[in-house]
């Protein structure tokens, strides 16, 4: 009971914090992340009995609890990309996906494999765990509110880039489950992972996130008035994408992190202008934050608790890699040919950060499949999203700042301040 009491104590504390603290740091080079691991870390450092938050010995709930947190944001992201989708318009985020993260997950294995000396099969894993971007972690380098219109070609090539990869980076991690199966010749595995795994589980994603789109905005905004949603459940309607979307590929075996962004970008879609959107967004945002802060804790726990007690060299070596070197690198080239000016490659290029994603991936594989080195990948992965928290989120608002000035555009911060300042000076009516 104590304990509970405690938790309770410490939840709502956090979650105060994380309604106020996102305000208060929009203008200094710190993220609200950043806070919570070290606020997890002082929590659990203390001597008060609290059980140790490990990833492997509690694989299952690690693996709902990220796979919830991340639905939800998925779900947010696509409903606040004000852009319609069509190849053309979305050319940047389907580079960074289908080209740049294929080519990060190649590259990243083989190093993990021949220079890191991991076995092959947790090496791909590896790679596959931490190469797709964050849609959790990511808010501060992402579009604004619904309708805001602050949709740059950064902040929509990495809104986009964090919503797709989420799914598209799942068949590389049944690639990585199926080298352990060694029962089966590896033709037979290829073949089935290829058909199945590629081919249907995209596909029925794609398919059953689309449908799900046009059922649900066929049920907000095309029903006669008198049997319409009211806009008090808006809410709740936000709920239900996300649950329904995801739940109903997953029985039909697709993936359904594709499903819940592109069934969000549909509705998204339809009615853009109409005040839902807003509503609904501003409800995901809020659980998403409310998830957030649980995870976060529990990651700067776990790392006082011994998660980076089988951290080698190599880990090392392989976080600063992808995070320094391979990312930004491989960004710049798929996007030298982009229409985006030198400085906007550049911030789409540094900021592939790293988070909540990854953690849910390599919880799934070792709830999955048994894999020998499981915690120096817990190790590696958790490096390596350390290393992102803290540097990404340190030079969010820097950077972003500087791209908006090179193009002559006032900052977040000065579009707040002004907003305010012309409420201030709106004359106030008063009731006679």
């Amino acid at each position: 009971m104590p304990h509970y009491n405690l938790v309770m104590v410490v939840l709502g504390v956090a979650i105060l914090g994380v309604a106020w603290l996102p305000s208060l740091l929009k203008k200094y080079p710190l993220s609200y992340p950043i806070l919570f691991v070290g606020l997890g870390a002082l929590i659990y450092w203390l001597p008060i009995g609290l059980p140790t938050p490990d990833p492997i010995e509690h694989a299952n709930f690690f693996m709902h609890l990220t796979e919830l947190c991340v639905t939800v944001a998925l779900t947010g992201t696509g409903l606040k990309i004000d852009r319609k989708f069509s190849f053309l318009r979305w050319r940047t985020p389907l580079q960074l996906v289908m080209i740049l993260m294929v080519i990060t997950i190649a590259i990243f294995a083989v190093v993990a494999w021949r220079v890191a000396g991991l076995l092959p099969a947790s090496a791909l894993l590896l790679a596959a765990t931490l190469a797709p971007t964050d849609p959790v972690l990511a808010g501060d380098v992402q579009v604004g509110n619904p309708g805001e219109g602050r949709e740059d070609t950064v902040r929509f090539a990495l809104t986009g880039e964090a919503g797709l990869n989420d799914g598209l980076a799942f068949p590389f991690v049944h690639l990585a489950l199926a080298l352990t199966v060694v029962a089966l010749p590896f033709t037979e595995r290829l073949l089935h992972w290829a058909w199945m795994d590629v081919l249907y589980r995209s596909g029925m994603g794609l398919l059953a996130g689309w449908l799900a789109g046009r059922a649900l905005s066929f049920l907000i905004f095309d029903l006669p008035h008198r049997v319409r949603i009211s806009p008090e459940a808006y809410g709740f309607v936000a709920l239900a994408v996300t649950l329904t979307a995801y739940g109903v590929t997953e029985l039909l075996h697709g993936y359904g992190f594709l499903a819940v962004f592109v069934a969000a970008v549909t509705l998204r879609s339809h009615e853009r202008s109409h005040e839902y959107h807003t509503e609904m967004h501003e409800f995901t945002d809020q659980m998403e934050r409310l998830l957030i802060v649980v995870i976060l804790i529990l990651f700067g726990g776990a790392l006082v608790r011994g998660l980076l007690a089988p951290l080698t060299w190599g880990g090392v070596a392989l976080g600063l890699f992808l995070v320094l070197v391979l990312r930004p690198l491989g960004g710049l080239l798929v996007l030298a040919r982009s229409r985006a000016s030198w400085p906007e490659r550049l911030a789409i290029s540094f900021f592939g950060i790293r988070g909540i994603g990854s953690f849910f991936y390599l919880a799934y594989a070792t709830n999955e499949r048994h894999f020998p080195d499981a915690r120096e990948l817990w190790a590696t992965t958790g490096f390596t999203v350390l290393l992102s928290v803290v540097l990404h989120g340190t030079l969010a608002t820097p950077v972003m700042n500087w791209v908006d000035r090179y193009h002559g555009r006032p900052t977040v911060i000065e579009e707040e301040e002004k907003a305010l300042q012309e409420g201030e000076n709106k004359p106030q009516i008063r009731a006679s």
